[in-house]
């Protein structure tokens, strides 16, 4: 059970493929311009993680190291073909917004690295429970753009639901701010940078302060004093 919690914290802080391994950025980038293409991306992502990751580790041992890369890849494709079949049927909206970016997940360097550093190493629950908690570690971070960004830009949240959700979702759009025009620097990729580069600042400092707060709260270490016995000549 420790183990399994601390491959969870790693996924969610301590190494979130996101704000510290600064994987994947290509589309937490470009498409997080709204909560809800974030989440769409992150969600696929994850299904990916999850199930790469289970079949990685079920397969290691019959896997020869010299074809292992070639053999992720193909496990990767395999899910990441699945999902877009899944989003074409379903989420149609979605998946026409995010684009390219669904195929590219492929080359998702987070998922290749967890098939590769901890799959193909370690047993099949945590293999599951590090990719699942990666991928939710990703989510968040592109939920989090997604929603700074929305906000700046247009003023909303949760606009497009219906294109996730369904049409059940068509009323869910938050309206926080009326703007006469867009705030487009939000909108665009150079947006994405900057709340980036924020998110990881406010990441650096929440570390720091933990860190202080830990070396205040160890006792200090006793110093003994020599002692000199025996008189000088």
């Amino acid at each position: 059970m420790k183990q399994l919690a601390e491959i969870s914290w790693q996924g969610l802080w301590k190494n979130n493929p996101a704000m510290v391994q600064l994987l994947g950025l290509c589309p937490l980038l470009a498409v997080s311009s709204t909560v809800i293409n974030g989440l769409g991306l992150g969600i696929a992502t994850t299904l990916v993680l999850l199930g790469s990751n289970v079949t990685v580790s079920l397969v290691r041992q019959w896997i020869p190291k010299e074809i292992r890369i070639p053999v992720f890849v193909m496990i990767i494709a395999a899910f990441v073909t699945a999902i877009q079949l899944l989003m074409n049927a379903y989420t149609y909206d979605l998946y026409l917004a995010l684009g390219i970016f669904i195929p590219l997940i492929v080359t998702n360097c987070a998922i290749i690295g967890r098939a590769e550093a901890f799959a193909s190493k370690n047993p099949v629950v945590p293999a599951a429970v590090d990719g699942f908690m990666m991928g939710l570690g990703f989510t968040l971070v592109l939920v989090t753009i997604g929603a700074i960004r929305e906000l700046l830009g247009q003023g909303t949240l949760l606009s497009g639901s219906d294109s996730l959700f369904g049409p059940v979702a068509a009323s869910w759009t938050i309206e926080l701010f009326a703007y006469d025009n867009e705030f487009l620097i939000a909108l665009l990729p150079p947006g994405a940078f900057l709340v980036m580069g924020f998110l990881i600042a406010l990441k650096n400092i929440i570390d720091s302060a933990a860190q202080e707060r830990a070396k205040k709260s160890q006792p200090a270490a006793k110093i003994e004093r020599a002692r000199v016995s025996g008189s000088a000549e």
